[in-house]
């Protein structure tokens, strides 16, 4: 990452860096995600994916104060979620919030011993060994609160310390969630608070999705391509750092929806967020690139 982009990303941290989280929490929380563009194979010979098809990669690490990016790397699309947990710079004391997409425990206990908590939901057929249960609310939607180790040779050699299982049904979507995380003393019910505040990096790839409705592109090389994407990530920092300094009331996402359809509008910033206060724009279609929802 350029330091240009650096600098604007560290400076936009700093402004938002008293905003309160849902879950109430004073440490920094991090959500990672992924997702994949979809590209014509026969333009981008360089990003082959499948047979018929390419692709590429926009793994983002979002810092939910703001919430801002902080680290973005663009890669093939045939690279799994998971490597990109080697190239993070772990922060100790901070949460980091991952879907299931992310389960390697080799991994996971990289960021147990670099003294990062994480939170992630557990696939289907984890194994697990229940030492001991810890009491729950059930009317939260709360449904179990384990302390144990996994079940599993290469399991246990990968992840040997003690983890933190989690089940918490959504009476909305009739759904039942299991998180596991290494920090053994939160309180449950904001175990699953963390990791439905990554709704936000959902939010951030539908903003990136929005302004890459390219029909002419400027060039068909990598160059070319992770260009596109930088500008509407730069645009949407620079956004953020403008609601904090001019102190709007908008939401981030507001604001960003009123300038993509205003964009040559001759108004003053101000007069032009009045006009539209909480008016949101449906993201359209695009046929050029899409985002592969998980």
């Amino acid at each position: 990452m350029p330091i240009s982009r650096r600098s604007e990303i560290a400076k936009a941290r700093r402004l938002y860096a008293d905003e309160e989280l849902a879950c109430a929490l004073k440490e920094t929380v991090y959500a990672l995600d992924s997702r994949t563009i979809d590209l014509c194979l026969t333009l981008f010979r360089w990003a082959s994916f499948r047979t018929t098809k390419a692709a590429i990669k926009l793994h983002t690490l979002l810092d939910l104060r703001g919430p801002i990016p902080t680290f973005i790397e663009i890669t093939e699309g045939k690279l799994h979620d998971v490597n990109i947990l080697d190239s993070l710079l772990i922060e100790p004391g901070a949460f980091y919030i991952m879907d299931r997409g992310y389960l390697a425990f080799a991994r996971l206990y990289r960021l147990h011993q670099a003294q990062a908590w994480f939170v992630i939901r557990a696939k289907d057929n984890l194994r697990f060994i229940r030492h001991s249960s810890q009491p729950i609310d059930y009317a939260q939607g709360l449904r179990s609160d384990h302390l144990g180790v996994l079940r599993g040779f290469y399991a246990r050699k990968h992840y040997p310390e003690k983890l933190r299982r989690i089940h918490y049904y959504d009476v909305e979507n009739d759904k039942m969630f299991v998180f596991l995380t290494n920090h053994l003393g939160l309180e449950p019910l904001t175990v699953c608070q963390l990791y439905k505040s990554r709704w936000q990096v959902e939010l951030f790839f539908k903003w990136i999705k929005q302004h890459l409705r390219i029909k002419a592109f400027y060039g068909t090389s990598a160059n070319a391509v992770k260009t596109q994407i930088w500008s509407a990530i730069c645009i949407y920092v620079l956004i953020a750092i403008l609601k904090k300094e001019l102190k709007l009331p908008q939401s981030l996402h507001s604001i960003l929806q009123v300038f993509s359809v205003n964009v040559f509008a001759k108004v003053p910033l101000v007069e032009l967020l009045a006009d539209s206060p909480s008016q949101t724009y449906p993201l359209l279609d695009c046929n050029q690139l899409m985002f592969n929802e998980l």
